[in-house]
């Protein structure tokens, strides 16, 4: 057995073809003892690549993308989400059901950054693709989604970006009402990638490339899945979390696009990576292939274990 280290940024449930590869024995089955560590504050996962406390990174494409060009660089070879299972969540249902993105200049947003900018960032992506100016808006950010929650339930802010999960909660509350959901309109970006310092790549690649195809087979397992199948192990991952909230997180992500394969597609990487730039989080315009390498993902494809 060939021992993998993945450090992630969060425990999500949009990470859950992850945790249904370790649970339904895909990675051993490849040869492969993988092992998830969740860090908290995210940087955590920087040191770990640092120190080799890890092989592996899962978190946000603009990680890679901003380190680009400095003497930290890392490769960034497959992905875990194929959308931003995002929302913006509005005070009313007469609000959201006349939503534009229009609508929101000139008024505040908050945009949960303790775990990263693109909250903020695919959102005044979003705005700009429709015309809309998110200069006129002021986005709060930098403190953490419970709370932002909190505070958007004591009166702070006309909306918030939640992760799909809190939305459909706060929905279900009536704290407010989903506006957009960025897995039915928001088109296809990168949103959680695997990536490793690219001075490690080249010996990592045939551990990644079966480690690429487990997601695959997990992703595909995913769906056609049932719900009741997934419960025990989302109760496992969550224990804490409302098994009806769950299933319906669940539900809605798999009726999306979110897991549809490990592979990046470099028109959606081109696109957020023209957003990152107009947001200022990236120095130079960069494409697809500054970043990703398919390497492992090629050689997955011509040795298969499934």
């Amino acid at each position: 057995m060939q021992r993998l280290t993945i450090s992630a940024t969060s425990h999500a449930l949009n990470y859950l073809p992850a945790y249904l590869a370790d649970s339904d024995g895909l990675f051993a089955r490849r040869g492969l003892d993988v092992e998830f560590i969740a860090r908290d504050p995210w940087t955590g996962v920087l040191d770990d690549l640092a120190d080799n406390s890890a092989e592996v990174a899962l978190g946000g494409l603009w990680v890679p993308a901003m380190y680009h060009g400095t003497t930290t660089e890392f490769t960034t070879f497959a992905q875990l989400n194929h959308q931003f299972p995002k929302a913006l969540v509005v005070r009313d249902a007469e609000q959201a059901q006349e939503f534009s993105w229009n609508s929101m200049e000139g008024t505040t947003i908050l945009a949960p950054g303790i775990g990263g900018s693109a909250p903020y960032a695919f959102t005044a992506g979003l705005m700009r693709e429709a015309g809309a100016d998110p200069r006129s808006v002021t986005f709060l950010r930098d403190l953490s989604t419970p709370m932002y929650l909190d505070l958007f339930r004591g009166g702070l802010g006309d909306a918030i970006v939640l992760d799909l999960s809190n939305a459909l909660a706060a929905q279900r509350r009536r704290d407010g009402s989903i506006a957009i959901d960025y897995t039915v309109s928001g088109g296809l970006g990168p949103n959680s990638v695997f990536y490793c310092r690219r001075d490690r790549f080249d010996e990592l690649v045939p551990a990644l490339a079966g480690f690429v195809d487990a997601i695959g087979e997990a992703m595909d397992l995913l769906a056609t899945a049932q719900i009741e199948d997934l419960a025990p192990l989302m109760a496992e991952h969550w224990p804490t979390a409302d098994p009806a909230h769950l299933a319906q997180s669940c539900t809605r992500l798999q009726a999306s696009r979110t897991w549809d394969t490990p592979r990046i597609d470099p028109g959606a990487t081109d696109r957020w990576l023209r957003i990152l730039f107009d947001e200022k989080m990236i120095r130079t315009p960069m494409a697809y292939g500054d970043l990703v390498d398919e390497s492992a993902l090629v050689v997955s494809a011509a040795h298969p274990v499934r």
